[in-house]
């Protein structure tokens, strides 16, 4: 090679460093499995293609240790974080998260009508609702081909009429709202028992029944193989894992609406995220009616805007009806439980720490 064309060469590399480091990027930090997978298909790709920006994707298991972590040492590298409501209220609270202007979230044409177009408590001041949730219990339908088949809550603490192992998620998170329904509870008392004296006691006493017979999953992907490889009858899991498992894989797994726990996920910015603009570009585009639909049409999650659930139709890749599958309708929410993330916010890391005490005895 000439001199002249060496020369030319190294410019040209220079050039093209520079352009790679002016590349924008966005790490999106999610749950991983069927819902990581809708996310990924409905809102990060498209949102990489219509706006240029480099945008991948992480997996975790929720919680702020590894945001504090991060913020508090300076070395921040997710973006954008998609977290349980209640993590959501107590990040912001601990200056772990960006504040996120109604301005900076929807377009101008479309921010007058978002506050009253979210259901009520979607919209916090560090996140933006982006999908609501449940946690139900499910089991296999093959196990109980003669008799009765669980009905309801209280079904998966009786031991006596469905023996065997039950699978509960290793958080306080969702089985202290499950015990007091299970022990009789209404649905609309919950928070209020918890909050009254002796309320927590009571919830951990009903747990305490089925304790010796539980098998703990920590990670949303778990519940539907534990059921699937015959580990447990029956497990509290997220209602879209369990629908992923029904209608893609085709597991003869059913789901027990009663007393499901409702709650949504919040897309949150982390504090210092290197990519900022980035960020609040993103959650723009994830909060349009359009977004939220598709994210429904991947999996059975409701949209947390009134308008976008119109567009909800069919499941993208089997056809199937998504209608009866969400768990926003409203024969499902007279036994439904909305899970509190104010009570959650004031009490969780107390609630945190006699859960892993009780989990030790």
């Amino acid at each position: 090679m000439t001199k002249r064309l060496l020369t030319l060469a190294l410019i040209i590399g220079v050039l093209a460093g520079f352009s790679a480091g002016a590349e924008e990027k966005l790490t999106m930090v999610s749950w991983g499995g069927a819902y990581g997978r809708a996310t990924r298909l409905a809102l990060l790709e498209p949102f990489a293609a219509t706006s240029g920006v480099a945008a991948s994707m992480d997996d975790f298991n929720g919680g702020l240790a590894e945001i504090r972590a991060q913020v508090e040492t300076g070395n921040v590298h997710w973006d954008v974080v998609d977290l349980e409501s209640s993590d959501a209220v107590r990040g912001c609270d601990e200056g772990l998260l960006e504040v996120i202007p109604p301005a900076a979230a929807f377009p101008a044409e479309d921010s007058a009508r978002a506050a009253q177009d979210f259901l009520p408590g979607m919209l916090s001041e560090c996140g933006v609702g982006l999908i609501v949730y449940s946690t139900i219990y499910a089991y296999r339908s093959d196990r109980f081909t003669t008799g009765e088949a669980p009905a309801t809550m209280a079904d998966f603490f009786d031991l006596e009429r469905f023996p065997g192992r039950r699978g509960l998620r290793r958080s306080p998170y969702g089985n202290l709202e499950f015990a007091l329904v299970a022990d009789g509870v209404p649905v609309d008392e919950v928070y209020e028992t918890l909050s009254a004296p002796g309320g927590v006691e009571r919830a951990f006493r009903k747990l305490d029944t089925i304790k010796q017979h539980v098998v703990w999953w920590e990670a949303g992907a778990q519940p539907p193989q534990m059921l699937a490889d015959g580990e447990v009858v029956m497990t509290t899991a997220y209602n879209g894992r369990i629908f992923d498992a029904q209608v893609v894989e085709r597991q003869p797994f059913r789901i027990v609406w009663d007393g499901q726990i409702l709650d949504h996920s919040q897309l949150a910015i982390v504090a210092g995220a290197p990519n900022l603009d980035a960020a609040f570009e993103f959650i723009a585009f994830a909060a349009r009616p359009e977004s939220m639909a598709g994210m429904s049409r991947y999996i059975s999650y409701s949209p947390t805007r009134r308008s976008a659930q119109p567009l909800v139709t069919t499941h993208l890749e089997t056809g199937v009806e998504m209608a009866p599958h969400l768990p926003v309708s409203p024969a499902r929410l007279e036994r439904s439980v909305f899970t509190d993330w104010t009570w959650w916010a004031d009490y969780g890391d107390e609630v945190s720490e006699r859960f892993g005490a009780w989990l030790a005895r």
